[in-house]
């Protein structure tokens, strides 16, 4: 035992030796590259000489980076995790200052600006340097991490055996991720690591689960987190009683929308035992938190929600590696949309303005600070975790869920999963992962550049409003006005806008391909008869839209009912899956309707965009070419992908109910199978280091 302790310091003297011996000569090729930056005196110093110099100020930006840079970034927590990331380069040039000061006769000196390229530069071959020496051989990394997972124990005094204890669960939510886009990935070569759960007999299962009407992060992963997702409509909507729009990717409407479901379920959440909630919308009462937007909008304990930065960017080569791929990510993304514009690819939109960086947060940042809080909890060994990887969404959103940009982007994802598996083997508990998405997406043109205007638009046509001069143009907005003057009796004119008299602006909001239309002045839930009083043409301007494949209206005679084109007029009741208007939009979209008919924010009038069952194409209300947000397609197809030693999601809710379903509906379904999981874990659920 001796022996080998003798061997692991000598090794780990050897690496810092290595490193030192690296940082110097990288200071020593920057400052003969960079005019502003010395390790000489004024006359001239021996080779020699200019190597101690090099040497002490390596050591000395080392010493302060191992010392100094935990307690800055410690202080620093209140910061956003993106303007983290930028300080973290300054505050790194700013060390670098400080170890040239420290250089004995003033023979360090370097420009402020120059500070923090060559800083920035030595952290990542430093980094470098030592990652390649760590993973010298097969085994090396599993040393490692089993080196890190030995002393979080000793410093808890927890058992050394504790991996034959109660086991945890990772739960990591692939934002977006349809069942069949995981099937195709895996089957591809695309996803190699999901591929190898599937084949392997010990392996994982999947099962494929429908979402509600509202296929979207925000409802899909408050019934999965916090076991009620009642009274989410869409993604975004108009609450008449306070006049707020309430948008699940607000702080404030976040945490509303948490308090409300723990309200109603009277329950924490599910990670309130010992659990870990990272880059969620949603805590699911997890004591330990990073980038969870609802817990962004409290403050004072709140705040602790940013402490998950603390772990990445502790080692400033994190952020040296992250801004190097974050800057690629923009190259690729800019690179990507001029390659498709060229093209002259069909369906597109819009890709400049900041949407590059925006890209790059959600397909870098976020996924390098996530799975590094990952990890670190599962050193900690953490009951449960549960982490969302928005990466994929966010370029599906613009490049299309089947482009070759958003494969890519699976690949990328992949490789973190497969890190994640690899840090499982040394953890100090056993863990269980489940991969799970929240939704899929449905590809298509957008609504506006299909019919060269918005729904908004079409909308304040079919109510005799006016609309932009570009819209007037179109067919769409054409026949809205016409509808509009035969509804009231007038005759068609040759030209000019002629407008009814004074109807209140309605709102329209929209979700991906679902869209809202609320009336304020109209108190309540607005009916049938006083929307064809007060706009005669809307509703009929609506069902025989093209575009549009049904409507949800309350009417005071008939119960809430749905339109579509033709005339046609369904009483909800009656609604039935596959036939009428719900003939292309598959099983379950009836009772999906009925639900959220029952919601006391419903919007006056739910519009559905058309679905094409042959081509899985949808409208999307928003400039979105994948979108997700109502019925139709891929979108309300997510999966669970489950270790086979688990008992099966559809047993499960058999047990609860008396009689095993044919399929998983519902993201509180969703809930009740992951609960049941954790329940289900031998031992009593506490941690374990």
């Amino acid at each position: 035992m001796g022996d080998r302790r003798w061997r692991r310091a000598g090794s780990a003297l050897m690496r810092v030796v290595a490193v030192w011996a690296v940082s110097t000569l990288t200071m020593l090729v920057l400052a003969r590259i960079l005019p502003d930056f010395r390790l000489q005196s004024a006359d001239g110093d021996t080779l020699t000489k200019t190597a101690f110099t090099a040497a002490w100020g390596a050591g000395a930006f080392g010493l302060l980076s191992a010392l100094v840079w935990p307690v800055l970034v410690r202080a620093l927590l209140i910061v956003p995790a993106l303007v983290l990331g930028l300080l973290v380069f300054f505050l790194n040039g700013s060390l670098l200052l400080i170890a040239l000061r420290l250089i004995p006769d003033g023979r360090g000196a370097a420009a402020p600006e120059t500070a923090v390229v060559v800083a920035a530069a030595m952290s990542a071959v430093a980094s470098a340097t030592s990652t390649a020496l760590a993973v010298r051989d097969d085994n090396a990394y599993r040393r490692r991490l089993s080196r890190l997972a030995d002393r979080r124990r000793r410093r808890s005094g927890a058992d050394a055996d504790a991996r034959g204890g109660p086991p945890g669960t990772v739960f990591i939510q692939l934002d977006g991720v349809g069942h069949d886009t995981l099937v195709a990935a895996a089957a591809g070569g695309v996803m190699p690591t999901v591929a190898h759960w599937l084949a392997d007999p010990a392996g994982h299962r999947l099962t494929p689960w429908r979402t509600d009407w509202s296929s979207q992060t925000g409802a899909s992963q408050l019934g999965i987190l916090h076991g009620s997702n009642h009274d989410v409509p869409a993604f975004r909507w108009y609450e008449k009683e306070t006049g707020v729009v309430m948008v699940s990717s607000k702080p404030a409407s976040a945490l509303e929308l948490q308090r409300r479901a723990v309200a109603r379920t009277r329950d924490g959440g599910l990670l309130a035992l010992d659990g870990a909630s990272r880059g969620n919308l949603f805590s699911g009462g997890a004591d330990q938190l990073a980038l969870v937007l609802s817990m962004a909008a409290r403050l004072g304990k709140g705040r602790r929600s940013r402490a998950g930065y603390f772990a990445y960017f502790s080692d400033p080569a994190n952020a040296v590696r992250t801004a190097g791929s974050f800057a690629a990510e923009v190259c690729r993304e800019i690179t990507q949309s001029t390659r498709s514009r060229l093209r002259k690819e069909t369906p597109r939109v819009k890709r400049g303005g900041l949407y590059p960086f925006i890209r790059a947060f959600a397909t870098v940042v976020e996924r390098d600070v996530v799975v590094a809080a990952v990890i670190g909890d599962m050193f900690a060994g953490r009951t449960a975790v549960y982490a969302d990887l928005v990466a994929y969404d966010e370029v599906a959103h613009h490049s299309g869920p089947r482009s070759r940009d958003a494969e890519k982007v699976l690949a990328r994802l992949d490789r973190a999963l497969a890190l994640i598996a690899k840090v499982a083997e040394q953890a100090p508990r056993t863990y269980r992962i489940v991969l799970l998405s929240d939704h899929g997406q449905s590809p298509g043109d957008t609504f506006a550049g299909a019919y060269g205007l918005t729904l908004k638009e079409l909308v304040r046509a079919g109510s005799g409003l006016p609309v932009p001069r570009r819209a007037q143009r179109t067919p769409s907005a054409s026949e809205a006005r016409d509808a509009v003057r035969i509804a009231l009796h007038r005759p068609v004119a040759e030209g000019g806008e002629e407008r009814v008299a004074k109807p209140s602006d309605p709102i329209v909001l929209a979700s991906g391909n679902l869209g809202l239309i609320s009336f304020p002045d109209i108190e309540g839930r607005a009916c049938l008869e006083q929307l064809e009083h007060r706009h005669p043409a809307l509703l009929s301007t609506l069902a025989n839209h093209p575009g549009i494949g049904f409507l949800l209206v309350r009417s005071e005679r008939y119960g809430s009912v749905v339109l579509a084109r033709d005339g046609v007029r369904v009483p909800v009741a009656e609604l039935v899956d596959g036939e009428g208007p719900l003939a292309p939009y598959g099983p379950g979209a009836a009772d999906a309707i009925r639900r959220t008919d029952t919601f006391p924010h419903v919007a006056d009038v739910m519009v559905n965009s058309m679905y094409d069952p042959a081509t899985g194409t949808v409208h999307a209300f928003e400039e979105q070419i994948g979108s997700h947000g109502g019925l139709g397609g891929d979108q309300s197809r997510p999966f669970l992908l489950w270790p086979r030693s688990l008992t099966d999601p559809l047993d499960v809710l058999g047990q609860e109910c008396g009689q095993r379903p044919d399929e998983l509906v519902g993201a509180e379904a969703v809930h009740r199978v992951l609960r049941r999981w954790l329940r289900d874990a031998s031992g009593p659920q506490v941690p374990v280091a």
